[in-house]
């Protein structure tokens, strides 16, 4: 069956009050936006309600449903309808239950989990629990701080978890326990590394109630590979579509991930979530014109937004566009400032300008606010390759893949710096991991081949696979084809030489690119179809050589007075060999 517009418009009206009322905040910003993402009908709703949807027309959405049905790629799935669950009446509670409210919004957890503590209804349980869980991670990480500082390691733990878990266990299997209870049963054994029963779990919470984002993200942490999220029995409500978008981009899927997106859009065409979550796939594919079109265009329409705009950033950064960076930077920084995400932004503004010491200063500030920050621990390994303090910056990459192991700017990065350390065959391990998780960027495949070329290996013939493998990953630094032929000429494979020189040359002459590359590649083409008896052509290279001024005017000279020499029938020219 489809699901209309207005279907998806109640459903989360319901569930945005559901999910604020048990607090759960940051679910219930996000079931919020994908309200007000559903296209209304202007002839319907006054101006005041549509604003938002207005001028967007920059990046519109590609599929658009005649009539007001959720499409889906898969063809033939239909959705399954699931009613939002009306409230249990918990009337004698409600004056404690709002009482503990208070107490939770004021962040004072254990006075909000003493007052529900008599309290007997599904909704005080959780509230109870859910209390008893944040005083606990509050405590560890005032432990971590006392015990090793900010940004120190831990062995330090929630000590509530054992709690929680008896008691939420106790009345799962009364089968007397909600899906946000499960929620938080499947939160508490993802923790004590049950991952297993923590996807059931979420699994059965994300099935009963599935506007719950919070329980779709915890599930998809816990789907590192394409294999465990197809053993998921999930039902087809069109949630899942928003689940398996994001986890095809954390599995680098990202093709298939845009699919789920583009269709997605026809219902929620004004979502700046998907928006945003397409530059994200987009920036993955290195696509950064259409990346930088769509942030322009998030910022235009949300000025004070700050979620996801340290990768705008890192494409301003990037392209080396100080204007653009300078203004994102006063924006964020004017907006709230101490929000890991700006003091990101503020730190590539930073490192733009060659302030390194005080870039690392502004991605130290991001992870103390939020030690977990996996791009701050990356972008501050890179800010001390750039310093050439390597054991810091190996430091900082390690920290980054204990946190996400999937992350394969950090691998690079520890191949860098061991690199630099002079350690060919620690980087060659790291830069394989690289190239493993993200196998389309040709900037992995170069430094792996780099690797291989040094003195300590000198593995030209593996070198040579992997420039191949850059060459057809769009190389944007154009390194690729220059090396393939300075590689085949010093293995004296003179024919596998001409042809990369050739392609080089042509590249150069598309991008209109002068420089020495260019004369290095003419001078060899000139000399290999002199050696071919490919006098015309080779009569083409040195004549346009001779527009240069430096010696290679010249070797073209003399190269020249051979070809003639040799076309005239006189005997051979005494020249060997004229330098490439």
């Amino acid at each position: 069956m489809g699901v209309t517009k207005e279907n998806c418009r109640n459903e989360l009206r319901t569930a945005i009050r559901q999910l604020t009322d048990r607090c759960l905040y940051s679910a219930s910003k996000w079931a919020a936006e994908q309200l007000v993402g559903i296209e209304q009908d202007p002839a319907k709703y006054p101006p005041s309600h549509t604003r938002l949807q207005r001028d967007c027309s920059s990046i519109r959405r590609r599929f658009r449903s005649t009539d007001e049905t959720i499409s889906t790629p898969i063809a033939g799935t239909s959705y399954v309808s699931t009613p939002v669950p009306e409230e249990e009446s918990e009337a004698a509670d409600s004056d404690f239950y709002l009482l503990a409210k208070t107490y939770f919004n004021c962040r004072e957890y254990r006075r909000a989990a003493h007052v529900l503590s008599d309290q007997t209804g599904k909704k005080a349980l959780f509230l109870r629990c859910y209390a008893l869980y944040l005083a606990g991670e509050k405590r560890k990480e005032e432990e971590t701080i006392e015990l090793e500082g900010p940004l120190g390691k831990s062995d330090a733990v929630n000590s509530e978890l054992v709690s929680i878990e008896r008691d939420l266990s106790t009345v799962r299997k009364n089968n007397t326990i909600d899906s946000f209870g499960l929620y938080l049963y499947g939160l508490v054994l993802k923790e004590k590394g049950d991952q297993n029963l923590a996807r059931t779990v979420l699994t059965e919470s994300v099935n009963s109630y599935p506007w719950n984002w919070s329980a779709w993200l915890e599930l998809q942490s816990l789907c590192t590979t394409i294999d465990t999220l197809n053993t998921l029995k999930l039902n087809n409500h069109w949630m899942k579509d928003f689940f398996l978008a994001s986890c095809y981009h954390e599995l680098r899927m990202h093709n298939e991930s845009l699919s789920r997106y583009e269709s997605l859009q026809s219902t929620f065409g004004f979502s700046n979530y998907i928006k945003a979550q397409i530059a994200k796939a987009q920036y993955s594919l290195r696509e950064f014109e259409q990346v930088e079109a769509i942030f322009e265009e998030l910022l235009r329409i949300d000025p004070y937004r700050v979620d996801d705009m340290d990768m705008y950033s890192n494409v301003l950064y990037a392209k080396e566009c100080f204007s653009g960076l300078s203004y994102l930077a006063r924006q964020v920084f004017m907006t709230d400032k101490y929000r890991p995400e700006s003091c990101c932004i503020i730190g590539n503004y930073y490192s733009l300008k060659g302030l390194h010491e005080k870039s690392v200063m502004y991605f130290r500030r991001a992870l103390k606010l939020n030690k977990n920050y996996l791009s701050a621990w990356t972008l501050m390994g890179h800010e001390y390759v750039e310093m050439k303090n390597t054991p810091a910056a190996v430091d900082a990459y390690r920290r980054a893949v204990d946190i996400n192991p999937c992350d394969y700017r950090a691998w690079y990065g520890l191949g860098q710096a061991y690199e630099m350390m002079g350690m060919p065959y620690y980087a060659l391990h790291y830069f394989k991991k690289s190239v493993f998780l993200q196998p389309s960027d040709s900037r992995l495949w170069i430094a792996m081949a780099q690797c291989y070329e040094t003195d300590q290996l000198r593995m030209l013939e593996e070198a040579i696979k992997c420039y191949r493998r850059a060459a057809n990953c769009n190389d944007r630094e154009a390194i690729a084809l220059h090396r393939l032929a300075k590689l085949h000429s010093e293995l004296g494979e003179s024919e596998e030489a001409a042809f990369y020189y050739k392609k080089d040359l042509e590249r150069m002459e598309d991008e209109e690119r002068e420089g020495p590359n260019m004369v290095e590649a003419l001078l060899f083409l000139a000399n290999y179809c002199r050696a071919q008896k490919r006098f015309e052509e080779a009569e083409v290279y040195c004549t346009r050589l001779l527009d240069y001024n430096g010696p290679e005017k010249e070797t073209a000279k003399s190269l020249l007075q051979a070809i003639k020499y040799a076309q005239s029938g006189f005997p051979s020219m005494d020249v060997e060999h004229f330098p490439s």
